[in-house]
């Protein structure tokens, strides 16, 4: 048991890195955010490509290394 869940936060760290690096990046910083914050909110939808599949494996990989980590610290 304790060895199949430390591959599995081996693996989840390794995916979550991975796809934390191949997002592209944010241009417009913190100007951005102070002069264009209503385009976040009303302006463009967000993109169906590869930035939303990026997401999505970043969420699920987070919480399978936090969810392996916190259980490899109980055993």
């Amino acid at each position: 048991m304790q060895t199949f869940i430390l591959i599995a936060l081996v693996i989840s760290s390794i995916v979550l890195i991975a796809s934390v690096m191949l997002q592209s990046g944010k241009d417009a910083g913190l100007s951005g955010s102070i002069a264009g914050g209503a385009e976040g909110f009303y302006g463009k939808k967000k993109s169906r490509g590869y930035d939303a599949i990026f997401e999505k494996l970043t969420k699920i990989s987070a919480a399978v290394f936090m969810l392996s980590a916190f259980i490899n610290s109980l055993l």
